[in-house]
């Protein structure tokens, strides 16, 4: 039985020293994973390469509003005091660009397909938020839930070890706690962390998620969590959950939006949007892509690509031999609104927004879709 008040996983929550988060990442290179997670660059936290906590975002944080991102510093030295930055995971799982096929001439003006496939490596996602989580889960289901498997995705999804984060801040546009979707990670983790400071101290309370995560774990210098210790990583989150300022009200939202395509309100949006496609690219669940063939200067190479689209674009809808399908701003951010927190239902049972607000902080006329879905309800 649990102890009264204390968290049923208390028992298997150690406390890693800032060291023991360093041995953490030195024990994950080890077994041969490249290390990804949220370094500081040209003035955003994005997520590269790294090979040592001394890489990761210390004392950083994020400011960010409909329409403004910029970093500032922090009062201490915490590696994981800031919201989300303008990428996800899913430019890592799910590519901008991917050659889907190469051919050249063989000399003698028959054409040969060029085998360039490549084995994934194995890859450690350091830093995985909670609404990302929730995310990756969402583009399994697209990708891998379905009829048609998609192999690429699927071999790069295999080899990749997840540390998540849970968030001890949130940011002006996050509204994930709405959504359930954070700020705590539940689910789909190796081990999940939460970064305590107090005291003028810093420790981690390490979780895990699988099997692989316990084996990890115990490779690690640490020790079993006391009660008191779980209980202030369970302040952290629920101090960010209570900070959100802002929250999206789901209920009964697909049938409100399908119920109301010719509201006012589509007008109003439509005289702001740019139909630039930015919150398609920085959401972390869009997943549309279109093919590319392209041919070198001497006519003797070629690939097929695919890259991302965007359903904001003129050519997502072109019918050869007519018009777009939906020429017009309005049809376009309906289109996108409505399939994002309605129509996805129907394709994949459930929302396709995970709360993380990068659509509002990304849009250069400040768009909130939290606004424009409380307009469409007469809140």
């Amino acid at each position: 039985m649990p102890r009264t008040g204390v968290p049923a996983y208390a028992d298997h929550v150690k406390v890693l020293a800032p060291a023991g988060l360093d041995r953490l990442l030195e024990a994950l290179a080890e077994r041969g994973y490249r290390l990804l997670g949220p370094t500081v660059t040209e003035g955003a936290i994005t997520y590269d390469e790294i090979r040592s906590a001394a890489d990761l975002p210390a004392g950083w944080t994020d400011e960010q509003e409909a329409g403004t991102y910029r970093l500032a510093r922090r009062d201490d030295d915490a590696l994981f005091g800031y919201g989300v930055g303008p990428q996800s995971w899913k430019r890592v799982l799910h590519p901008p660009t991917q050659t889907l096929l190469r051919a050249r001439r063989n000399g003698e003006a028959e054409l040969e397909l060029v085998d360039e496939t490549v084995e994934p490596e194995p890859m450690a996602f350091v830093g995985v938020r909670s609404c990302d989580l929730h995310a990756i889960a969402k583009l399994d289901r697209v990708f891998l839930g379905g009829r048609f498997v998609n192999p690429a995705y699927e071999a790069r999804r295999g080899r990749v070890f997840v540390v998540a984060v849970n968030c001890g801040v949130a940011a002006a546009t996050c509204f994930c706690a709405s959504m359930g979707t954070g700020p705590r990670a539940t689910s789909g983790f190796d081990i999940a962390l939460t970064e305590v400071l107090e005291d003028g101290g810093r420790y981690y309370l390490a979780e895990a998620g699988t099997e692989r995560g316990e084996e990890l774990l115990a490779a690690v210098s640490g020790r079993q969590a006391a009660p008191e210790e779980v209980a202030a990583g369970e302040r952290v989150v629920e101090r960010t959950a209570a900070s959100m300022e802002r929250q999206l009200d789901t209920e009964g939202l697909p049938e409100l939006l399908a119920a109301n395509r010719e509201h006012p309100r589509w007008d109003e949006v439509a005289d702001r949007c740019l139909t630039c496609g930015n919150c398609t690219m920085v959401c972390p669940t869009c997943f549309c892509t279109t093919v590319e063939d392209v041919t070198d200067l001497t006519g003797n190479e070629a690939e097929r690509r695919q890259v991302w689209d965007s359903c904001y674009s003129l050519d997502f809808t072109y019918l050869h031999g007519g018009d777009a399908v939906r020429p017009s701003a309005r049809g376009r951010y309906r289109h996108w609104l409505t399939h994002k927190l309605g129509t996805w239902h129907d394709q994949f049972g459930s929302s396709g927004c995970v709360g993380c607000g990068r659509c509002i902080a990304w849009c250069p006329v400040g768009i909130d879709i939290t606004e424009e879905a409380t307009a469409i309800r007469g809140n």
